[in-house]
C-alpha cells in the first residue's frame, strides 16, 4: 500500500462524487483550499448518474432538476463557481398524474392561473389548503434563501440559524411537527381521498412518505416547485451534464477528481488529521492511471463524506462514538427502487406526451414514467427512451436466491409492462430495449448500502432541526448528500454542500459567502 501524501497542508477530502460531492468540493477549491475528491465509480454523478446502451442514455435515477431558475440554489451555486448552467428546458407540466379513478389526470401547469384552474377543477373545495402550502413555501423559501444552518451544534451554527429565521417562520412554529395530511384535516378538506391519493403520489417521489408522514414545512415546498418563478428543468443530453459542469468548476479552481477510489478505512491521527485508506482503480483529473487495484492512503485536516450516513459504522468502526453509532443504527432505512429503462419508436407513444407521467398501479407499485424529448440527446431521432420507477423495500431483495431472485425480477418486469401498455399502450412486444435495475444494481452502481435510492423519509421527525447535522461529534468530519438539510433532490443535496462548506470554512476561520445576485 502506498505511504501516506505527508504533510495534509490543510487539505480536504471530499468522499463521493454523486451532486452532493462535486459541489462541496468546488465550493471548497473555489474558496481555495486543497481539494482532493473521491468516488468509487469510473464516472462522477452517484444517483443521478447516467449509462449508454447503444445510442440510448439513461438517467440513472434524478431524470429533472430544480433550482435552475434566477435565484434558485444552482443557480446562485454556478454563478458563485463561475461556470454557466446547462442547457436546460422548464417542464410545463411538471407532471401528469393519473389517479387510476376514470377522471381526468391532474396536469401539474407551470403558470401559477393555470395550476390553480386545475386544481380547483380537480379537487373543489380544496383552496384553503393550496392556500396554506403556499404561505408556507414562501416562509420556508425567504427562509432557504438567507442559508441558515439546520440543525445546529455549536454557537456558530445558532447564529447562522437566527439570522435567517423571519416573522413568518416563527409563525410556522406551531407546524414544525404537523404532517401534509395534518394541513388538509386544518383546512378542512381531509375528507378528501381524492386529494389525498394526490398527495401520496406526489410526496413519495420527493419525501419517500405519503401525505400523513410527510413534514408539513417540507411538503409545502415540494408541492409548489413545479410552479413559476421557481420550476422543474429538463436537461439537454443528459443528466450528467450537470456533473460535467461541476466537475469543470473543480479542475478550474485546482481540485483533483480521483474516480475508481473506494474508500474502505476513516480514522483519526494523533494530529487530529484525518487518515482516508482504500483501493483505487482507474483515473482521475489530476491523477494517474492504475493497473489492476492498488492501495491508498490520503491525509487531510477535514474530511466531508457525500455518502449515506449509514455507511459510517462500517467505515470507522471503533472511531465512531457509541452514541452516534446508535443513533446511525437507528435511522429508518430509506426505500430501494425498481427502474425499468426501455426504449421505442416514438410513434408508440401516446401523442403529444409529457416528459414525466404519474399513475396509480397496483403491481409493483405506483410508477413514476420519464420520456425523452425529440431532440434531447437520450434517443435517435424518431425514438424514445422511456423510464419507470417504483419504490420497493430494498433489504429484501439481497435476501434471495438465485432462483428467487430472478423470478422476482421478471414479476416486477412484467408487471411495469403490463402498466405501461395499459396506460401508455406501449406494445409488451414493442421495445426496442429493455432492463429492469433492482437494489442490488444500484448497490453496484453507486456503492450505497443496499441500495437505498434517497435520504432519510421527510418525516416530522427527521426534517429540520430534528435531523442529523451536517456537524458530527468527530472534529473535521463533515457530512451532506440526501440525508442532510434540507433534504431529497439535485438542489437539495447542492444547499446541504454548501451548509457544510460553511462550517468547514468557519471553522479554518475563512469567509463563506454565496453570490446572491
Amino acid at each position: 500500500m502506498n505511504a501516506p501524501q505527508q504533510p495534509p497542508h490543510g487539505r480536504v477530502v471530499v468522499v463521493g462524487a454523486g451532486i452532493a460531492g462535486l459541489t462541496a468540493a468546488a465550493l471548497l477549491a473555489r474558496a481555495g483550499l486543497e481539494v482532493t475528491l473521491l468516488e468509487a465509480h469510473q464516472q462522477s454523478g452517484g444517483c443521478a448518474g447516467t449509462f449508454r446502451r447503444g445510442p440510448y442514455i439513461f438517467d440513472v435515477g434524478a431524470t429533472q432538476v430544480a433550482g435552475l431558475e434566477p435565484g434558485g440554489s444552482h443557480a446562485r451555486l454556478f454563478q458563485h463557481l463561475g461556470i454557466p448552467l446547462p442547457a436546460a428546458t422548464p417542464l410545463d407540466p411538471a407532471c401528469v398524474v393519473d389517479l387510476g379513478d376514470g377522471s381526468p389526470p391532474v396536469h401539474l401547469w407551470r403558470e401559477p392561473g393555470r395550476w390553480q384552474e386545475e386544481r380547483r377543477r380537480q379537487f373543489p373545495g380544496s383552496e384553503r389548503f393550496w392556500q396554506l402550502c403556499q404561505w408556507l413555501h414562501q416562509a420556508n423559501w425567504a427562509f432557504a434563501s438567507r442559508d441558515p444552518v439546520l440543525p445546529p451544534r455549536n454557537g456558530w451554527d445558532l447564529a447562522q440559524l437566527l439570522a435567517a429565521l423571519g416573522p413568518a417562520n416563527l409563525a410556522c412554529a406551531p407546524l414544525a411537527a404537523a404532517t401534509v395530511a395534518d394541513l388538509q384535516t386544518l383546512s378542512g378538506c381531509g375528507g378528501d381521498q381524492r386529494l389525498r391519493r394526490f398527495l401520496d403520489l406526489q410526496l413519495r417521489l420527493y419525501s419517500q412518505e405519503p401525505a400523513d408522514r410527510t413534514a408539513a414545512l417540507y411538503g409545502a415546498t415540494v408541492l409548489a416547485m413545479g410552479q413559476a418563478p421557481l420550476g422543474l428543468w429538463h436537461l439537454q443530453g443528459s443528466m450528467q451534464e450537470l456533473s460535467r459542469a461541476l466537475e469543470q468548476a473543480l479542475s478550474a479552481a485546482g481540485g483533483r477528481l480521483l474516480l475508481g477510489h473506494r474508500v474502505q478505512r476513516l480514522s483519526r491521527r494523533g494530529s487530529g488529521d484525518w487518515l482516508v485508506e482504500g483501493e483505487a482503480r482507474g483515473a482521475g483529473t489530476g491523477g494517474s492511471q492504475t493497473d489492476g487495484a492498488a492501495g491508498f492512503r490520503l491525509e487531510a485536516r477535514d474530511l466531508v463524506l457525500a455518502i449515506p450516513p449509514q455507511s459510517l459504522p462500517a467505515l470507522l468502526g471503533d472511531g465512531l462514538p457509541a452514541a452516534y453509532r446508535r443513533r446511525l443504527e437507528a435511522l429508518p432505512d430509506p426505500s430501494g427502487a425498481l427502474v425499468l429503462y426501455g426504449a421505442v419508436e416514438r410513434h408508440q407513444l401516446p401523442p403529444a406526451v409529457p416528459a414525466h407521467l404519474q399513475f396509480s398501479w397496483a403491481d409493483p407499485g405506483p410508477l413514476f414514467v420519464s420520456i425523452s424529448r425529440e431532440g434531447d440527446g437520450r434517443a435517435p431521432a424518431g425514438e424514445a427512451t422511456v423510464i419507470a420507477s417504483v419504490f420497493t423495500p430494498a433489504r429484501r431483495w439481497f435476501t434471495l436466491d438465485r432462483q428467487a431472485y430472478a423470478s422476482a425480477k421478471d414479476q416486477a418486469l412484467q408487471g411495469i409492462l403490463r402498466g405501461l401498455q395499459q396506460r401508455l399502450g406501449i406494445p409488451v412486444d414493442g421495445w426496442r430495449h429493455r432492463e429492469l435495475a433492482t437494489p442490488r444494481g444500484f448497490a453496484r452502481w453507486t456503492g450505497r448500502p443496499y441500495g437505498f435510492v434517497g435520504g432519510l423519509g421527510q418525516r416530522p421527525g427527521n426534517f429540520g432541526p430534528f435531523g442529523l447535522a451536517s456537524r458530527t461529534p468527530l472534529p473535521g468530519l463533515w457530512l451532506c448528500g440526501d440525508a442532510i438539510h434540507p433534504g431529497e433532490g439535485t438542489a437539495g443535496v447542492s444547499l446541504s454542500a454548501w451548509m457544510a462548506c460553511r462550517q468547514l470554512l468557519a471553522r479554518r476561520g475563512l469567509p463563506g459567502t454565496l453570490a446572491t445576485g
